[in-house]
């Protein structure tokens, strides 16, 4: 069983292993007026690196059912560093991409480590563990958006990459002491068969479990939404009609703190309501804030409002998501996260390409009118999830 201690610094490290494929949103304008490309290319970067992230993990992520997650974390942090490298000295707009893109295949380590704490709690905990890793997730967002935005204005955007590099080298001495051994714990070596079959079972698992692919499929859309959103509005705030700073979209994205705070208290509620249920009524506050979007979107100060909602309830989208099959036995639990990734991250490369593409072309409008179908989505789904999960325990 985890010890407090070690929840929370597991959370800290999911943090900050998280944050290298956000530290882009705040200064995403200011790398595509320095590379000299559009809005709509610059949207490239974010979305290679969240396809490659989905690529590297359905071919690296179901390896966690079978060897150490703890060897896995240190390998993969150890190459983030590289590639985080890499991208602090690109000076041109490819090599920048394909680093990028090389990091998001290997940025693993915060999606082994839900499944290796989901083992190692008691399942009445589940909720509240996997509201903190999730907060972690948060925190790490936050740090990379309002960090990057400020140093960015004050310093040029290559620096923080270079501040991006040294806590990843700070995380990565200090991972062994902070993912302890295994132990007995640890799947057999080989006990999944070849490596090949391990991949075909992931496949498999995800056909005979319905449930985690309706889930998969509302946090893809829900993800897409937030990177939609994010990189849009860096974009409408730096523009010239708005007229604001990098800093400003740092400081702005200051609200996501409230995250930190409410997702674990939401996921302790979702161990007591149920995770489907807590997920349609977050779908509908989440809907209620993405309406606010256009009327209040054209100040820094009202967009916070329905900014303030969204960050509220979308994360708690994701746990309860989670839920629906990190109580299922473990040994499959890593290979079913792999495949809930995957399609997040699919979902979550499509909205860069979308907020950026439809903010060029559409401008605000454009972008609101995306992110109210994307909305209007992902509550349908959910309301769909409730009732058949209702319909088959009453059956």
């Amino acid at each position: 069983m985890l010890s407090r201690g070690q929840e929370y610094a597991l959370a800290v490290t999911v943090a900050i292993v998280t944050a290298n494929a956000y530290y882009i949103h705040p200064i995403i304008g200011e790398v595509a007026r320095s590379f000299g490309v559009s809005d709509a290319q610059i949207g490239v970067v974010p979305a290679l690196n969240q396809l490659a992230l989905a690529i590297g993990i359905l071919l690296l992520l179901p390896l966690g059912d079978r060897y150490s997650n703890r060897a896995l974390c240190i390998a993969f942090v150890i190459a983030q560093c590289v590639f985080m490298f890499a991208m602090a000295l690109s000076e041109g707009f490819v090599g920048f991409t394909i680093a990028s893109t090389a990091l998001g295949f290997v940025t693993i380590a915060p999606y082994l480590i839900p499944a290796f704490a989901s083992k190692r709690v008691a399942p009445e905990r589940l909720g509240q563990v996997t509201a903190l890793l999730t907060a972690g997730v948060i925190f790490g967002i936050l740090v990379a958006r309002v960090g990057a935005g400020i140093i960015a204005e004050q310093y040029g955007w290559r620096t923080v990459y270079w501040c991006a590099f040294g806590l990843m080298v700070v995380v990565t001495a200090l991972l062994p002491v902070t993912l302890k051994s295994e132990g007995g714990s640890r799947t057999p070596r080989g006990s999944q068969g070849s490596y090949a079959s391990l991949l075909a079972s992931v496949f498999a698992l995800a056909k005979s479990h319905r449930d985690m692919m309706i889930s998969a499929l509302i946090q893809a859309l829900n993800f897409a939404s937030f990177t939609a959103t994010w990189l849009a509005l860096a974009l409408h705030l730096t523009s010239d009609a708005m007229g604001y700073g990098v800093d400003t979209v740092g400081y702005l994205a200051g609200i996501a703190a409230i995250s930190i705070f409410s997702t674990p208290r939401l996921g302790r509620w979702a161990d007591k309501v149920g995770a489907r249920r807590a997920r349609v009524i977050s779908a509908v506050v989440q809907l209620a804030g993405v309406t606010l979007m256009y009327p209040l979107g054209w100040s820094v100060w009202t967009v916070m409002i329905p900014m303030v909602l969204i960050n509220i309830v979308g994360p708690s989208i994701d746990v309860t998501g989670r839920m629906t099959f990190l109580s299922l036995e473990p040994a499959i639990r890593t290979r079913l996260t792999t495949t809930y990734i995957v399609i997040m991250f699919l979902g979550g490369a499509v909205g860069s390409i979308l907020g950026t593409a439809v903010y060029d072309f559409g401008g605000w409008a454009g972008t609101c009118a995306l992110l109210m179908a994307i909305s209007v989505g992902v509550l349908g789904l959910s309301w769909r999830a409730q009732r058949s999960w209702t319909n088959r325990a009453e059956a």
